[in-house]
């Protein structure tokens, strides 16, 4: 069966459970999403690319997807992808966190807006609303996660936005950690498969 990737990505936002077909899973990683995973399930290599945590970082993020609620402004996200392991098999029970700047690109370093984490369900599948954020001085547009399967270590990094002209000019910055968006609306939706220990 061939699957757009507009088919991918409806079917992967259609309802918040994330419930589609494992087929389609398949289908995207090999075919439908040229971005590499972080690396190809394959690669014999360590699994990278790890990137800084940096200086925002606070411990015990609320457990939530939703990180727009009380926020105003910004254009709003939708990014999710899965957590497998270097066979490609889904990682259920992962722990996917999230921190990011605002719209301004601030970081909120007292309060826990746009901070959260959540687990990846049976399937390896995660999934966050929020809002792409503001140029934070002196670095591209990214958005840091955390992701840890239980007993493994944690893999520390930063996504990136796709045609952004502070990407060059980034020291952080790491081609394979380019988010996949699509534009649907007024809204943006993101897709990115993390590949763990």
């Amino acid at each position: 069966m061939s699957v757009s990737r507009r088919d991918l990505v409806a079917g992967f936002f259609a309802t918040p459970a994330l419930t589609f077909l494992s087929g389609r899973y398949l289908s995207a990683q090999t075919s439908e999403f040229p971005l590499p995973l972080t690396p190809a399930c394959d690669d014999d290599h360590e699994i990278k690319p790890q990137s800084a945590e940096g200086p925002f970082y606070k411990p015990q993020s609320p457990l939530r997807s939703n990180l727009t609620a009380d926020l105003p402004g910004g254009v709003r996200l939708r990014i999710g992808g899965h957590v497998v392991d270097r066979s490609c098999h889904p990682v259920s029970g992962a722990i996917v966190e999230l921190w990011q700047a605002d719209a301004n690109g601030q970081y909120d370093i007292v309060g826990n807006r746009l901070r959260g984490y959540q687990i990846s369900d049976e399937g390896g599948r995660w999934s966050f609303n929020t809002i792409i954020p503001g140029l934070h001085t002196g670095r591209t547009r990214h958005i840091h996660f955390k992701v840890q399967r239980s007993g493994g270590r944690v893999l520390t990094t930063q996504l990136f936005f796709p045609g952004e002209p502070a990407n060059d000019r980034d020291f952080q910055f790491i081609p394979p950690l380019l988010i996949e968006i699509e534009k649907v609306g007024s809204e943006r939706l993101g897709r990115f498969d993390f590949v763990i220990a």
